[in-house]
């Protein structure tokens, strides 16, 4: 049903409308009932995060379009969902997660169904996972004002980043960077406009 409601709002991408119908959603959202969860809406998942709406999930997962065997990074792991959306579409996904009490649930919850081609870190996604680079894509779950030169450096000649933009307070942009493959140049297209959760940074410890 999630899925056909997709359709109808303009996804055309088949691998994504059917990665999207593998999935229940409910299993991502703890305390929601099967009804919330299958609303076109964002969610609260705790500690000042949200799971995003099925159709910007979709809609970010069509335009990132990967590959079976691509090497996808999520900046902003939440509780799960736009990474295993990535790997029904088989690519292997590395995401990194800021929140400690996010992290460790959804890292169990991913090992329990079955995610092996699913790599969770903690730590700033500001900084990416250099150890990991280079990436075919770099997608970001919620939004920095500007997007992180360390995230473009991670990103492989040929791949694409896609990002919200811009301030919590504020009009924020969805926007797809692509690195041309043989200068390696970026050029940015705007896409809509969006809200979505500031991408935070560890605190230091005078804060």
């Amino acid at each position: 049903m999630l899925a056909e409601r997709l359709r109808e709002r303009g996804i055309r991408d088949e691998r994504v409308l059917a990665a999207i119908a593998r999935l229940d959603r409910a299993q991502f959202v703890p305390g929601a009932s099967p009804e919330e969860a299958e609303r076109d809406e964002p969610l609260y998942i705790g500690f000042g995060q949200t799971i995003s709406q099925p159709y910007i999930v979709a809609y970010m997962t069509e335009v990132l379009a990967p590959h079976p065997g691509e090497r996808i990074l999520e900046i902003g792991t939440g509780s799960g969902y736009q990474a295993a959306v990535l790997a029904e579409l088989g690519a292997e996904v590395y995401s990194v997660e800021l929140v400690h009490e996010l992290a460790e649930p959804t890292r169990e919850r991913l090992r329990r169904m079955g995610y092996r081609q699913i790599h969770l870190c903690e730590g700033d996604g500001s900084k990416g996972w250099p150890e990991e680079a280079p990436f075919d894509g770099i997608v970001l779950t919620a939004a920095p004002e500007k997007i992180p030169e360390a995230l473009l450096w991670q990103l492989r000649p040929g791949g694409r980043l896609l990002a919200p933009i811009g301030p919590q307070e504020d009009l924020q942009y969805l926007v797809l960077v692509r690195r041309d493959p043989q200068t390696g140049e970026s050029a940015v297209e705007r896409l809509l406009s969006v809200r979505f959760v500031p991408l935070t940074r560890p605190s230091s410890p005078t804060e």
